[in-house]
């Protein structure tokens, strides 16, 4: 359970200000929410997956390789949460300013969410997270089901509140946070390498 709980929470952080909550906004201002909830929980789902699968590779390796790979999955999520938070809101404001058209299907709508969010979460932090913590805790379900969760949770907010949780909430503040975060881990993760 304490494995689930980690993964949920280390993945929801670095998901809230990520460009996955903006793209599910977007496609929320586009198409009805059913088809964009049904098609971005079953885009992280498959991603939960290969990011499981992967971590647990990386647990027939020897320790001291599986933590060395470990901290460098820590350490480029670091890296690319901190580059985004401290850049441009350039491309969410980008992003946001698509504009809706007509009814369309719940298939197409639903399949248009599940290709943009799956090709957005490609090498993205929540799936190095979902890895490294898999490879950390060889617990693959555990993991999987948190992180799962964690974006089915962002996805949520996204759809449900729309527009006004970007008013609030300053997604690169929280991008700042998780960023450090990351590091601490990928930190954590080198002494393991080096005192294992």
């Amino acid at each position: 359970m304490l494995v689930l709980l980690t993964a949920f929470a280390v993945v929801l952080a670095v998901e809230l200000p990520d460009k996955t909550l903006v793209a599910t906004l977007v496609l929320t201002t586009r198409y009805r929410a059913l088809p964009v909830f049904t098609g971005v929980c079953v885009a992280f789902l498959v991603q939960c997956v290969i990011a499981v699968s992967f971590g647990s590779v990386l647990t027939l390796l020897p320790e001291r390789v599986t933590t060395g790979v470990v901290t460098a999955l820590f350490a480029i999520g670091a890296f690319m949460l901190l580059r985004e938070g401290f850049g441009a809101e350039e491309d969410s404001e980008q992003d946001a300013a698509r504009s809706g058209a007509g009814e369309v299907s719940f298939r197409r709508a639903a399949l248009t969410s599940f290709g943009v969010l799956f090709a957005a979460e490609w090498g993205d932090a929540s799936q190095l997270a979902t890895a490294g913590l898999t490879a950390h805790y060889g617990h693959p379900f555990a993991v999987g089901l948190g992180a799962w969760l964690a974006l089915v949770t962002v996805a949520g907010v996204a759809v449900l509140i729309g527009r006004k949780i970007r008013a609030r909430v300053h997604p690169q503040l929280i991008q700042r946070i998780a960023g450090f975060v990351f590091a601490v881990f990928a930190l954590f993760a080198l002494y393991q390498t080096i005192a294992g």
